[in-house]
């Protein structure tokens, strides 16, 4: 009796599938493949496998209870984390992929640079057929990131400004644990303290009940007038009502979201039109660079060949914690 894998994703290439059939093949197992607009066929498919490689809470939900891995293709996890009663196995193995780093990390820079050289008001100037030319700017060279969240994003992130002359990055992590592409670690703990010397805050946060709100209305008031957020982890993470308020009034320099509470965001809601506010639709990371696409498959049939061998999976994710 063949193991199965039901694999059910849109960004695969000829060469991909090719990837995971040769990694299948040496593992002991046969892939079956199956595109977005092929869900039924998944659907019946999934109640004969062992491991199903999507992310589809839907198709995880009609999985039969001898599903005993499911690899999620997504860095986020949530959804799968909130509601245990997705799996009808309570004992299947989650696993996610967290290779977004690049791509995310490469977002950060860009919008930093976007806030840095004061572009949400030059954009101004031009719709109104201006031509001030004058605003002071700011660089990422000789300047300070905190950076909230030190795992595969976090790291990216702070080797890219530090690469590019930021004068000292520093991560804050549950653990606080020390890592080499920072200049210091500190436990979440210690969040208010930091963040009166913040200068550009990264946030790259799972969504867990930790993270609801973490940067709420009393901690974006310690924030210096001159500082800017940056939130690519979950919209969940900020209280966006005082955020508003605080770049509306001047109080905050700016900030750049591409996660937000609710997504989508409803066309009358009042983050469209905050000032200094740069927007964009859950992009940073997603599966449109090739490179991306790439280390995901990877990482699934390295994940593939450990599972075969009852060795550890590099993507497992506590469902407790939700990472």
């Amino acid at each position: 009796m063949s193991r199965d894998i039901c694999i059910y994703l849109e960004f695969l290439t000829d060469a991909h599938r090719a990837q995971i059939q040769k990694a299948a093949g040496a593992a002991g197992f046969v892939p079956h493949f199956f595109t977005l607009d092929q869900f039924e066929e998944a659907k019946v498919c999934v109640q004969h496998c062992e491991v199903l490689y999507a992310h589809s809470p839907e198709l995880l939900r009609a999985a039969p209870a001898s599903l005993k891995w499911y690899c999620c293709s997504f860095a986020g996890v949530d959804p799968y984390c909130k509601d245990p009663s997705i799996f009808a196995n309570p004992d299947c193995i989650l696993t996610n992929s967290n290779g977004y780093g690049v791509t995310i990390a490469e977002h950060v820079v860009m919008v930093t640079l976007m806030l840095l050289r004061r572009m949400p008001e030059y954009e101004e100037v031009v719709r109104n057929h201006g031509w001030s030319n004058q605003l002071p700017i700011r660089s990422i060279r000789d300047n300070e990131f905190t950076i909230l969240g030190t795992g595969n994003i976090g790291v990216n992130v702070a080797e890219r400004v530090r690469g590019m002359g930021a004068a000292r990055v520093v991560g804050l992590s549950r653990s606080g644990r020390a890592h080499p592409a920072f200049d210091e670690v500190l436990p979440i703990s210690r969040l208010n303290e930091v963040l009166p010397k913040t200068k550009i805050l990264v946030m790259a946060l799972p969504g867990t009940a930790e993270t609801v709100h973490i940067l709420n209305r009393e901690r974006i008031a310690l924030l210096p007038a001159d500082a800017y957020v940056i939130n690519v982890g979950r919209g969940t993470a900020i209280e966006q009502e005082p955020l508003m308020e605080a770049l509306n009034s001047g109080k905050l320099a700016g900030a750049a979201l591409d996660v937000m509470d609710p997504e989508p965001l409803p066309s009358d809601h009042p983050l469209w039109d905050t000032k200094n506010l740069i927007l964009t639709p859950h992009v940073s990371g997603n599966m449109t660079l090739g490179y991306t696409c790439d280390i995901n498959v990877e990482m699934f049939c390295a994940d593939l060949a450990s599972y075969a061998a009852g060795q550890p999976l590099n993507g497992l994710v506590d469902r407790t914690l939700g990472y």
